[in-house]
């Protein structure tokens, strides 16, 4: 079976046990404040999981793309060095939420691997949960009796909370799990040692390839465990290990999963796979990164460098630190992967073939960027290294001008050839430069990197960044056990309502707490559009608490105060801030005009990247290769302004089922996950179409007026555009148009503004090319003058001199002017330019070299009497400073700096 047909047939099996085939969620997850990335198949579920949402359908099963690279669950270091650990991978999955448990799980499971897929029982081993007394969990006997009925006991195996307790993280729905394992190994050798004794060992050849987790817990964040609402199947396979058994092949990687991209590769490079391990672990990490990087990149995650940006940028400079060091891959490559993965998933996920150029092109634009920082990071390394290895030389007497590399050197010297760990982090954390590149490096150079050192920086990194992110987040505390909540902000901004739970979170020292109401008008943070902010009050509306923001997270509308109201469990009034909510409006109707009219004049191609909606202004990221031009960019702001006026009516469509909503036009975004309903945002059926879920206003007029404050570049192939619009454009207009009378004045009513302005710079340059030519005349007949304050002292003709000078420039050339008239030179100016003082030191070359002078260490020295510091060349230097009333002192003490013969 191909890995497609493999894909089809688990769909198929459980579609024919009634479950309902959902389409995978994004790898990016954007309203769970927990998680970065997907990293299981159950994260779309979560919020059923914990009760806060109805599920609509009892039984689900889907291909999840998931990412494993942070946090928990982290197998990147793992990722092409054994031949199973991925980062992006599919986990094909089944989901009960409440409908059948661990006997219909287990049967099923039994019966799709070895009656569909045909795998040999006898090469089968499962896990259950053993119990645990710390956490008074008995052992999972009913799973236990359950795999009797098709496995001998001797190929039931107890496992501990580790291996057969699934956890989300620290804190989140859990429960006991049981576990199937495949025995891959040849038969001489499963003869040989039972694959039992292999189980859960890391043996490369017997693996997981299913595991059924039985969510039946929450794990709160004392660590107690608190039974769950109802009790869920949760089970995941993983897709690129199943292909691997199905297909009979000793590594994931020899799939036709892998295969297409590891031969395209070796192609390129010119080394066949499998003629080198080194060469063959660079293959694999670069087929395995690129599906990750090109996902993320589809799913709406540009690289960055922070969170979840810095991730995905982390792990295709991994790819690109391989390529390059073991493949000799020195150009930009990765990026020539794109279409072949593109074509891979064409009809499984098509949201990477129909951005395959976009993707494409930011892959480029990072290795391009990250070879540069390569070759610099080598630059430094080479540069330290050459120092340390002259300074060791120095301080063992060996003799100068030997070559470091040469075996006399490195015998005396092997010891103390070690590069600090200090500089190894700073490498990393300053210039994105690996430290296993480091290390690599290093070894070759027959170096070590002191790695305790590095651990030492990067745990102190770690702690500060911990710190500054630090959160406490508290259990919820249930009101009003009631397990729905409504959001009415589409309709109302003020309503009655009462608090269902709420919690504790400390972040940065401050305390403040979330609130879950029953009915909120409170629009929460997500899709670009900011939280609302307003009040929440009392039934008699004597007292209230202020409101700060609203988010979203797992679907449940969460509303942020720094106070509780008295009676907690009271009836409320939900107040939204009107007026900050219709400037948000504004904005986000604007944002969806913008679109269309960027459509319109740059072409179909673009595609929205990320925006921002506040009562403020809006930003709007999109796809496209070039700069915008000024007459685009005003022919865009025209077309918006135009349906502004024509004060086009909103048409809001709720609950449309998805699929006719696409057949109707509309525009969706990559890397939005949508439900089977969605909410439809029209402003005219032939302009502007969107599904949308956040607030509007009502008919396009209400925007005013639409002002586009900037153009620029966010990442290869993303341009940002940063507008306002109502009052604040209103305001913007009036502030230019008062700087522009004010201007007229200044020119005298002059009506020709540019002409005008344009004189009066032509003229600046005249005076300051005129000043110029002045200063220049002055230093060559001043430098006539500086020679009659020479003194002859040792031998050695000194001048030590005040200066008056406009700027740095001129004392410069006139030092150099001095020097070519004056031999055996030490010469000293100190000046006052800006009312800084300021000290310059020229010294003529056979006195560097005969009398060992340096003008560096002679400036630093002068320095400290006008509290200052510089440095330069050994026969020319500068220094600034502070204090004025020092320059005497400067001058007095020249004489002592003058060797004797």
């Amino acid at each position: 079976m191909t890995a497609k047909e493999i894909r089809q047939a688990y769909l198929k099996f459980f579609e024919s046990k009634q479950h309902h085939i959902v389409p995978s969620a994004p790898i990016v997850v954007k309203n769970d404040p927990t998680l970065m990335f997907t990293n299981a198949g159950m994260n779309q579920f979560k919020d059923i999981f914990l009760g806060e949402a109805p599920a609509k359908y009892p039984r689900v099963t889907d291909t999840q793309r998931c990412l494993r690279v942070s946090g928990k669950h982290n197998d990147l270091e793992e990722v092409g060095i054994d031949t199973y650990h991925h980062t992006m991978f599919e986990m094909l999955g089944n989901w009960s939420f409440g409908d059948y448990f661990k006997k219909e799980a287990i049967a099923w499971s039994w019966e799709l691997l070895t009656e569909v897929y045909g795998i040999p029982k006898d090469k089968l081993y499962v896990s259950i949960f053993e119990g645990d007394e710390k956490e008074g969990l008995p052992r999972d006997t009913e799973a236990y009796e359950l795999w009797k009925q098709f496995v001998p006991e001797d190929r039931i195996i107890l496992g501990n909370k580790k291996d057969n307790f699934w956890e989300m993280g620290d804190m989140g729905p859990c429960g006991p799990c049981s576990e199937i394992h495949v025995d891959c190994r040849p038969d001489e050798e499963r003869a040989a040692v039972s694959g039992k004794e292999l189980v859960n060992a890391d043996h490369p050849q017997v693996i997981e390839i299913w595991n059924n987790v039985f969510m039946q817990f929450n794990r709160l964040k004392d660590g107690s465990l608190q039974p769950l609402p109802a009790q869920h199947v949760d089970t995941g396979m993983g897709f690129e290990r199943l292909v691997r058994v199905l297909q009979n092949k000793a590594s994931n990687y020899d799939t036709d999963v892998f295969q297409p991209l590891i031969q395209f590769i070796s192609q390129k490079a010119g080394i066949a796979y499998g003629a080198d391990e080194k060469t063959d672990i660079a293959m694999r990490v670069m087929a395995d990164h690129i599906r990750a990087i090109s996902f993320v990149i589809a799913d709406g995650q540009l690289p960055a460098n922070n969170k979840a940006g810095y991730v995905i940028r982390r792990i295709l400079r991994r790819a690109v630190r391989y390529a390059y060091t073991f493949l000799d891959l020195k150009d930009p490559f990765l990026n020539q992967l794109v279409p072949v993965l593109a074509e891979q998933f064409a009809g499984v996920f098509d949201e990477l073939s129909l951005q395959q150029d976009f993707v494409q092109k930011v892959v480029l634009e990072e290795e391009v960027s990250f070879l540069r920082t390569l070759a610099t990071g080598i630059q430094r390394f080479e540069s330290y290294t050459r120092k340390q290895a002259e300074f060791l030389m120095s301080e063992n007497a060996i003799e100068q001008g030997k070559p470091f590399e040469d075996a006399w050197v490195y015998s005396i010297l092997k010891d103390q050839m070690v590069i600090s760990g200090e500089f190894a982090f700073e490498l990393q954390d300053t210039y994105g430069f690996p430290i296993d590149l480091t290390e690599l490096m290093a070894r070759e150079k027959k170096w070590n990197v002191d790695m305790n050192e590095y651990q030492i920086s990067l745990e102190k990194q770690k702690s500060r960044s911990r710190a500054a992110t630090a959160v406490d987040t508290g259990d919820w505390i249930t009101v009003h056990p009631d397990p729905e909540t409504e959001f009415v902000g589409y309709d109302d901004l003020e309503i009655e309502t009462k608090i269902l739970k709420y919690r504790q979170v400390t972040a940065k020292g401050k305390e403040q707490y979330q609130i879950v109401l029953q009915k909120t008008p409170f629009y929460g943070e997500s899709g670009g559009q900011v939280g609302d902010t307003g009040r929440l009050e009392d039934h008699s509306r004597m007292f209230f608490v202020e409101i700060n923001d609203t988010k979203k997270e797992n679907g449940v509308i969460v509303h942020y105060t720094d106070t509780l109201p008295e009676d907690i469990d009271g009836q409320f009034w939900a107040v939204v801030d009107e007026d900050k909510r219709a400037q948000t409006n504004n904005n986000h109707s604007a944002t969806h005009l913008l679109h269309a009219a960027l459509k319109s004049v740059l072409g179909e191609h673009v595609n929205q990247k990320g925006s921002l909606v506040n009562p403020d202004y809006l930003r709007f990221d999109f796809s496209h290769f070039a700069k915008i031009t000024d007459e685009e960019l005003a022919q865009i702001e025209h077309i918006v302004n135009k349906k502004i006026r024509q004060n086009i009516p909103l048409r809001e469509q709720r609950q449309v089922p998805y699929a006719e909503a696409l057949s109707s036009g509309v525009t969706a975004l990559f890397g939005e996950k949508y439900g089977e309903v969605v909410r439809i945002i029209t402003f005219d059926d032939n302009y502007s179409k969107e599904l949308c879920g956040g607030t509007h206003v009502q008919a396009t007029g209400q925007i005013g007026y639409f002002k586009i404050l900037s153009e620029s570049a966010v990442a290869a192939g993303v341009r940002r555009i940063e507008a306002i619009t109502a009052d604040a454009a209103e305001t913007f207009i009036n502030q230019q148009n008062t700087e522009i009378n004010q201007l007229k004045a200044l020119l005298k009513g002059n009506k020709d503004l540019t002409g005008a302005v344009s004189a009066l710079i032509e003229e600046n340059a005249k005076l300051k090319k005129d000043a110029e030519k002045a200063v220049i005349e002055r230093s060559a007949n001043l430098k006539h003058e500086i020679v009659h304050h020479m003194k002859t002292i040792n031998g050695i003709n000194v001048i030590a001199v005040q200066v008056d000078l406009p700027n740095a420039d001129a004392v410069k050339n006139l030092a150099f002017a001095v020097k070519d008239l004056v031999d055996n030179l030490f010469l000293v100016f100190t000046t006052l330019i800006d009312d800084k003082p300021g000290i310059t030191v020229m010294l003529s070359e056979n006195l560097v070299k005969e009398r060992s002078l340096n003008a560096s260490t002679i400036v630093r020295e002068l320095a400290k009497d006008i509290q200052g510091g510089g440095g330069g060349q050994p026969f020319y230097a500068t220094a600034g400073g502070k204090n004025k009333e020092g320059l005497p002192k400067v001058l007095d003490k020249v004489t002592s700096l003058v060797p004797a013969e």
